[in-house]
């Protein structure tokens, strides 16, 4: 141990059931950890040096600073690094939030380490982690929390844009915003995805893929997403029937589009009017 290590445990607020960070740590480490499960979420940066992490999900991982990695609650796992040893720091986090981060892939189980461009800015997120967990104030854990969020959100950045570089290098993620955009100008047309995707010379399969990577849902699935918003923007501003807004959003049957608003919304759009109008 040194005079940069540390560890501080919190118990996580009775009334935090989203997100509560309940430890941070920092210290060099020698020797691996085998066979350990953990009762929450944890995340592990390695700021120098090199090593390996293994889990029943990913297999044997290789691991070289800077990069951090995700160990799962209840997962088996093993790491460590090589002989001349690594410094890391880590946070320890729960709560329910942590289902949307797994389903929207912000947390892979199958590919947990991140290896990271800019190692600066992820030790300031862990160093202001610190002094909010240091604090121990209700305030201070909510913004904790907040910052936990911040650092899964970067790492999540990080591994999309490590993934383009691997599959093509000539690629970037910022490549896709025009593209994003695009759909986003003509959502309420009809779309031939064929056509749209060889107005970026691109495959509708590629499409497909990178847009579902850089705006996590496809294609049609953001279409769709950006009719019905529209669709509550004019609900919200204008008395026109109900008709003439699913007509104007690209869908025609009006009966579909109220069940699909109420499915998407959990209401109807006549209800959605009455709560949100701002004539």
């Amino acid at each position: 141990m040194n005079d940069l290590s540390y560890a501080l445990y919190r118990s996580a607020p009775a009334a935090a059931g989203g997100l509560s960070v309940t430890g941070i740590g920092r210290h060099r480490v020698t020797q691996a950890i085998q066979a350990r499960k953990l009762p929450e979420f944890a995340v592990v940066l390695i700021e120098n040096g090199q090593g390996w992490l293994e889990t029943r999900t990913a297999g044997m991982q290789t691991i070289q600073a800077p990069a951090l990695f995700w160990l799962l609650a209840g997962r088996m796992h093993s790491y460590g690094p090589d002989a001349s040893g690594w410094l890391e720091r880590w946070a320890l986090f729960d709560g329910a939030l942590i289902r949307d981060f797994t389903r929207l892939r912000l947390i892979a189980e199958d590919a947990p380490v991140v290896p990271l461009r800019d190692l600066g800015k992820m030790q300031r997120l862990f160093d202001r982690l610190h002094g909010e967990l240091s604090l121990d104030t209700m305030l201070s854990q909510a913004e904790a929390a907040a910052t936990m969020h911040r650092i899964v959100v970067r790492a999540a950045r990080q591994a999309m844009d490590w993934n383009n570089r691997q599959r093509n290098p000539g690629f970037q993620h910022a490549d896709m915003q025009p593209i994003i955009d695009e759909l986003r100008r003509c959502a309420c047309d009809p779309v031939d995805l064929d056509a749209f995707a060889a107005k970026f010379s691109m495959s509708p399969a590629t499409l497909r893929r990178r847009f579902a990577r850089a705006a996590g849902m496809s294609p049609k699935a953001f279409q769709l997403r950006t009719r019905l918003d529209r669709a509550k923007q004019m609900l919200a501003a204008s008395d026109s029937p109900i008709e003439s807004i699913a007509a104007a959003v690209g869908i025609h049957d009006a009966f579909y589009f109220s069940r699909l608003f109420r499915d998407r919304e959990n209401c109807s759009p006549s209800e959605f009017r009455s709560r949100h109008n701002r004539k």
